[in-house]
């Protein structure tokens, strides 16, 4: 045979194997994992799959006690409860959470995954063609905590003590301890094992106003907790008084205040007697809001536009609060206004100086040319001491 037709039956055979050998069967990376929940709660179980090409990600659930009898899920199923996220890429990945939990939802969740073009063909075995993996959800009734009412504090500090009460009344089973949470982070010190908790805030402040959170703990199910708010109408309390740029730079004003709720920012510009809402129309205005703080940025600055009185403005279900800021913007030439000012004290100098020397008297003129009076006196002079010397020679 030829070896120019032996390479060429090599390449053939090559390209008809690639298919083979880079084909792959879906395989899990990441699989659900087992919890146990407690009502109203949320989950999320996490399905992961690899393979060539890229498998066909589907949820399943079977009941307690019923995994013979698997419901294949869909999003929006359970009364909008349900949501499937689900992307394909080198990988499949999907998402499937639940919302709202019931004792219902406690079950056999299951992730089903395929690349085998038989998947979907009803004469063929789905545990021959389909991969699986499994989680258990378990749904317990939620604890009854009994916690105190919403507590508004007054805007001058002056408010008498505020204190929090929880009371864990039923449960599943026996408690271990519990501690307080104000914002999502626990509170020093407060963790006990009574059943009733009380944490007292002695001298109520705007900062102590948030989100505070009675948190119980079981030995092997999840944590329970009740939320008590603690509101207040927002104070600024860190602002620019004042900021100084130059044509063309950028300036950025801000503003950071205590309360709760969080309060909705607005900038606004003192427009002749009044303020009015920042309009972005030349598109060099930048807001940006985080919680508790504002950031107004102002780009390119305009020397006949944008210098004024600002004002930021937080506004909460409670009250509202504003603070000011001067912006002043200056020219380029602001670095030269010093010597440009001594030139033109120089310059008037030497005007004065001129015209002080044209204006002289006419005496001083002529006195500066006098020429003869003065010396006939001197030498009438001389000669009366040459008499009187001679005089005394004698």
């Amino acid at each position: 045979m030829h070896p120019s037709a032996v390479m060429l039956a090599v390449v053939l055979l090559g390209n008809l194997m690639l298919p083979f050998t880079a084909a792959q069967n879906a395989g899990f990376v990441k699989s659900p994992m087992s919890e146990t929940k407690l009502t109203g709660d949320t989950f999320e179980l996490y399905c992961d799959v690899v393979g060539n090409p890229t498998p066909e990600i589907q949820w399943w659930y079977a009941e307690i006690n019923r995994a013979d009898s698997f419901k294949q899920l869909w999003d929006g199923a359970r009364k909008r409860r349900v949501s499937i996220n689900t992307a394909y890429g080198t990988n499949g990945v999907s998402v499937l959470g639940i919302t709202r939990l019931t004792l219902e939802d406690s079950g056999t969740y299951e992730c089903r995954a395929s690349n085998d073009p038989r998947r979907n063909d009803l004469r063929q075995n789905p545990a021959i063609t389909w991969i699986r993996a499994q989680a258990t959800i378990s749904v317990l009734q939620k604890p009854k905590i009994n916690a105190s009412d919403q507590t508004i504090l007054p805007a001058d500090n002056s408010g008498l003590p505020v204190t929090l009460e929880c009371n864990l009344t039923t449960a599943h089973n026996a408690h271990q301890e519990s501690f307080w949470m104000k914002n999502g982070r626990e509170i020093p010190n407060t963790r006990t094992e009574h059943r009733n908790t009380v944490y007292r805030i002695k001298k109520p402040r705007a900062e102590d106003a948030g989100e505070y959170m009675c948190v119980y703990t079981f030995d092997m199910t999840p944590n329970a907790n009740a939320t008590i708010e603690v509101k207040v109408s927002p104070d600024i309390s860190g602002h620019k008084r004042s900021e100084n740029k130059k044509e063309g730079e950028n300036a950025m004003l801000y503003c950071k205040s205590v309360g709760y709720p969080h309060p909705t920012w607005t900038w606004r510009k003192l427009e002749g007697a009044s303020y009015m809402d920042i309009a972005n129309s030349s598109g060099r205005f930048f807001i940006t809001n985080r919680d508790n703080y504002t950031e107004l940025n102002i780009l390119n600055l305009d020397i006949n536009i944008d210098p004024g009185e600002y004002q930021c403005n937080a506004t909460n279900v409670i009250g509202t609060s504003a603070k000011t800021t001067i912006l002043r913007v200056r020219s380029h030439l602001a670095p030269l206004w010093p010597f440009l000012g001594v030139l033109a004290e120089i310059i008037i100098l030497v005007i004065i100086i001129v015209v002080y020397e044209k204006r002289k008297r006419p005496d001083d003129i002529m006195d500066d040319n006098e020429p003869v009076g003065p010396m006939k006196t001197n030498s009438t002079n001389n000669h009366k001491d040459k008499n009187m010397r001679h005089r005394n020679t004698k």
